[in-house]
């Protein structure tokens, strides 16, 4: 059980809410933003995106099937997507000490505990998600009971500096599979992008985004750009090597949320930061080609500016809610980006179809004779 204590949520714009601790006993800063899942808190909480970020969950009962147990050094196995928790803390309205699920080994709180995460129960989650909607996301402080408001005391993340070199891998890694060889460009990557490429037979070289890519394009069929945290207009490198790529790759190159920014900052568009962002497992996005709907899982606080946008290029994509850009695509070339999360996790898998997709493409470019397992 954890030993619980008073602590507060102060908003930079002077909004101080109380509650009670069941995290780590520290004072954290960082953007404070919501979700609306109503379940997948083990996949969220592990989400690379998330780094640096303080975060809501809109759902009221939190923690009621517990966690299970931690996955080996080096695994990629679900459903956690990094090897520890991304965000700076966790704010819920009720938090469920006992839990029951066949494999949960311990406690929300006890896990959260044990890797220095922070985390308040008691909040009105509601009253602060409509104040976010509302004012915009907005940096934060979680505050144990007797620390005072001190900007400098809290921990916060450097997200220009330390976030891109804590989420990619220091080196890089190659999971065997198939013949197929895609190169994953790891901005942030969540772990369920490398396990639907090899579950459809590909082999996947998962590199940091800042190494060398043109040897390592050389050699694979695709190119995959991962989800990740922040304004991709930090990753200036990583643009520019992208769109050196652009000039001569005639393969594949499929982006995925931070990747759909990235390569659209690298044929010459535009991003901005959104209000409050997309992040829940219910966003609705159409096809601008087929007109179908697909429920998507979206983790996102920047979009493309559609007019932005190259004579060459065009938009793939829109969410309906709001009618911001949510994916694109070359007109010449096969190139194409979404801003949503296909491999979900958590989230429904409405728009898995796209790795299949991409993989077809691959195959159909590539010297290799066989086709990813998987794909129709």
């Amino acid at each position: 059980m954890i030993n619980p204590y008073r602590m507060k949520l102060v908003l930079e714009d002077g909004t101080t809410l109380a509650g009670t601790s069941f995290g780590a006993p520290r004072a954290v800063t960082g953007e404070v933003v919501f979700n609306t899942g109503m379940t997948g808190y083990v996949e969220t909480l592990t989400d690379p995106s998330y780094r640096g970020q303080i975060l809501t969950l809109t759902y009221p009962l939190v923690g009621s099937y517990g966690v299970p147990a931690p996955r080996a050094p080096g695994s990629i196995a679900a459903p956690y997507e990094a090897d520890r928790i991304q965000v700076q803390g966790l704010i819920v309205q009720s938090y469920v000490e006992r839990y029951s699920h066949h494999a949960a080994v311990r406690s929300l709180g006890a896990w959260l505990t044990s890797e220095g995460i922070p985390a308040i129960t008691g909040i009105d989650t509601r009253a602060l998600t409509r104040k976010l909607r509302e004012a915009g996301t907005m940096k934060g402080w979680l505050l144990p009971d007797g620390h005072d408001l001190d900007r400098t005391s809290a921990h916060a993340v450097d997200m220009k500096e330390e976030v891109f070199r804590a989420v990619a891998p220091a080196a890089p890694i190659l999971y065997e599979g198939g013949k197929l060889r895609v190169l994953l460009v790891d901005v942030g990557a969540k772990d369920n992008i490398v396990r639907s490429l090899l579950e459809r037979g590909a082999t996947v070289d998962r590199v940091p985004w800042h190494a060398p890519l043109a040897e390592r394009a050389a050699l694979a069929d695709g190119i995959l750009i991962s989800n990740g945290p922040g304004d991709p207009k930090d990753l200036g490198p990583l643009v520019a090597q992208i769109r050196a790529l652009l000039a001569h790759y005639t393969r594949p190159i499929f982006g995925i949320c931070m990747g759909n920014q990235i390569l659209a900052l690298a044929a010459g568009g535009d991003t901005f930061k959104l209000p409050y962002g997309h992040r829940g497992v219910n966003q609705p996005v159409q096809d601008l080609l087929t007109r179908r709907c697909y429920v998507t899982s979206q983790n996102h606080g920047y979009a493309v500016r559609n007019d932005s946008l190259p004579a060459d290029w065009e938009p793939w994509f829109v969410n309906i809610n709001d009618g911001t850009n949510e994916g694109i695509r070359s007109r010449v070339r096969p190139f194409f980006s979404v801003q949503f999360h296909p491999e979900a996790s958590p989230g429904p898998q409405d728009a898995s179809y796209l790795f299949d997709d991409f993989l077809r493409l691959c195959g159909a470019m590539s010297n290799h004779a066989d086709t990813p397992r998987g794909a129709p």
